[in-house]
């Protein structure tokens, strides 16, 4: 019985499942069927709207080609009608020229037969003077060459006469006058350019606030003071002058560097050898700079254009040096305005004259002091530096060293002489004292091992700093002995010289 239930739910089910698919099966027929019809209506339609679009498009492209078409059918038609009418305007032109050419050549015609006419006139004309001067000759019984010739022969001697007068004349007028006029140029010339006569000298004073600070410059035992005379290369007198210290050197720019460094340290505060060492070495920089800055101002101020650098700088040195006790800037300050000024007055160039008096003692202040005269040195530091030949002849030649062959030259001897024989300018006395004792310095810096050398106490001390690598403890008492005798047997000298070696030795570590 179960069996049989189960048989027939068998039979129920496939037979339910057979009915299930034949009715799903002719609905999804249905349905594809109803979509493909619409399928193809929906491509009929499309076609039509790209048929027509694509119409459109071609009546579109078509109407723009005619319209290109058309336009340049115009404009062709137009070009056409200008060259018609270039043409016809060269035709009337052709015509017009081939008028003008027929007409030149009847003025050619015309001209050349009044040619003829006047060419035939001439030949009467030159008939008629041959004639007449044929009956002059013959009435006067001479050639008419041999006439001209006695003609111009005493227009000659006549002239010569004259120029003769003139000349001897003139000579005698400038004999009067030249002496005048060159001492009023010259007195104009003073008059003009007066400026104060100073004297350098070797002493400078450094003010201070109070005497305590004296204390400290000098240090424990004296080591700053020390330290910053063999750094700087002056003599540093403390003694009972209130709020001032002496700086003692014939070397201005060394005492003008001891100067500054000694404002910086008391400014400071801080006074001991590393600092003094290290203030020195700055400010020797800031003096180089400053002196470059001396000689661009100088140049400026005269209105003179073009310098090269080193002469710059070299112009700015001569602050530092004197002439026989004459500031040498101050001179050829001077030396270039009076330059200009009689340059001026004479009708010669006086740019290049001032130029010329700016640079005419250049060979005093060289970095190196080979055994020329400055003149000559100066001439080749111009020449060098390629300055213009009259300048570098103006320099060569202002003390006679080398022939004059320019104007300026004369001018710039005589305005030298000028300035520096105004009354107080100069002092030859302190000039030789400074050749002095630059040649102590020169001598003991010849020997090995040595560093630098300072002659302080007005040339009565010489300070010999050595390196102590090269030279040992024996070596600088050898050499303290050595130039003392050189100094001895070569120079002459007041009194007496005291010959002070100075060897230091210093160990340096880094922490790291």
């Amino acid at each position: 019985m179960v069996i049989m239930y189960i048989v027939i739910g068998v039979v129920g089910v496939a037979l339910g499942a057979g009915i299930s698919w034949f009715v799903i099966n002719k609905s999804t027929t249905g349905k594809a069927k109803l979509i493909l019809d619409n399928a193809e209506k929906e491509g009929e339609q499309i076609k039509k709207d790209k048929i027509l679009q694509a119409k459109e498009k071609f009546l579109e492209l078509k109407s723009e080609h005619e319209k290109v078409i058309q336009e340049r059918n115009q404009k062709m038609a137009a070009n056409e009608n200008k060259i018609t009418q270039r043409e016809q305007q060269n035709n009337t032109k052709f015509q017009e020229l081939k008028k003008l050419e027929k007409d030149v050549e009847t003025g050619r015609e015309k001209l050349k037969s009044q040619l003829e006419l006047v060419a035939k006139k001439e030949q009467d004309v030159e008939k008629l003077h041959k004639r007449q001067v044929d009956q002059l000759e013959a009435m006067a019984g001479i050639t008419a060459e041999k006439a001209k010739e006695q003609l111009v022969e005493a227009l000659k001697n006549e002239a010569k006469t004259d120029a003769m007068e003139f000349i001897q004349t003139s000579i005698e007028e400038a004999k009067i006058t030249a002496t005048k006029e060159a001492k009023k140029i010259i007195i104009q010339t003073i008059q003009r350019t007066a400026t104060e006569a100073a004297i350098d000298n070797a002493v400078s004073v450094f003010h201070i606030e109070s005497d305590e600070i004296k204390g400290r410059i000098i240090g424990r035992e004296g080591r700053n003071i020390r330290a910053l005379e063999a750094a700087t290369g002056v003599e540093i007198i403390v003694d009972d002058t209130p709020e001032a210290i002496i700086l003692s050197c014939f070397d201005p720019v060394r005492r003008e560097l001891a100067r500054l460094a000694l404002h910086q340290l008391v400014t400071d505060g801080r006074i001991h050898p590393a600092r003094i060492e290290e203030v020195v070495s700055k400010v020797k920089k800031s003096l180089e700079e400053e002196i470059v800055e001396i000689g661009k101002r100088t140049a400026i101020d005269l209105g003179i254009h073009g310098l090269h650098p080193e002469l710059i700088r070299m112009v700015g040195r001569m602050k530092y040096r004197s002439s026989y006790g004459q500031n040498l800037l101050q001179h050829s300050r001077e030396v270039a305005n009076m330059c200009a000024i009689m340059a001026a007055e004479l009708g010669l160039d006086p740019k290049l004259a001032k130029r010329a008096g700016l640079l005419h003692d250049i060979g005093k202040v060289p970095d190196e002091d080979p055994e020329l005269p400055h003149a000559i040195l100066g001439m080749n530091i111009a020449v060098k530096f390629k300055e213009r030949p009259e300048i570098c002849n103006a320099i060569g030649a202002h003390h006679d060293e080398i022939e004059m062959t320019s104007m300026i030259s004369p001018i710039i001897q005589v305005c030298d002489a000028i300035s520096g024989a105004r009354p107080g300018a100069r002092r030859e006395i302190l000039d030789s004292y400074i050749k002095r004792i630059h040649e102590l310095e020169g001598l003991a810096l010849s020997y090995p091992g040595v560093q630098k050398t300072y002659a302080i106490q007005a040339g009565r001390e010489l300070r010999v700093v050595v390196e102590s690598e090269k030279v040992s403890d024996k070596d600088a008492e050898k050499l303290a002995f050595d130039i003392s005798q050189k100094i001895q047997t070569d120079m002459t000298y007041p009194g007496q010289v005291k010959v002070t070696v100075i060897r230091e030795v210093r160990a340096v570590g880094y922490a790291k």
